[in-house]
């Protein structure tokens, strides 16, 4: 192998590696801003005409396809490749993509826990 051969190799690695630290980058947003979408339901009192407080649950965000993914690629990076398949199983679905959406935050729930015990 010449020299130019190796440079050219060399910087076809060297790119390659960019490439992944972008994406290794662009899952860390993505599962930071998952984790920043999810608001607890609480109760909160609101008056009514009565003067009377009713409790009302406060509406949970619905998560999406790609939140849910970026949760289970970190997992899955993380070595539990076998839990996030089985928690995949769990909610209905052969992949991600099968899950009914109603399941994503129980499914995101289920995946934080996943190295935790």
């Amino acid at each position: 192998m010449t020299n130019a051969n190796k440079f050219n190799l060399l910087l076809d690695v060297v790119k390659l590696m960019h490439s992944l630290a972008d994406g290794l980058e662009a899952v860390a947003y993505a599962f930071a801003d998952s984790q920043e979408i999810f608001v607890e339901a609480k109760e909160v009192s609101k008056p009514v005409e009565t003067g009377q407080p009713t409790k009302q649950i406060a509406a949970e965000k619905t998560p999406s396809l790609a939140d849910v993914r970026a949760v289970l690629a970190v997992k899955t990076q993380n070595g539990m490749t076998a839990e996030v398949k089985g928690l995949i199983t769990k909610y209905g679905g052969t992949k991600l993509s099968d899950v009914d959406s109603k399941h994503y935050a129980d499914l995101i729930k289920d995946a934080e826990v996943l190295g935790n015990g």
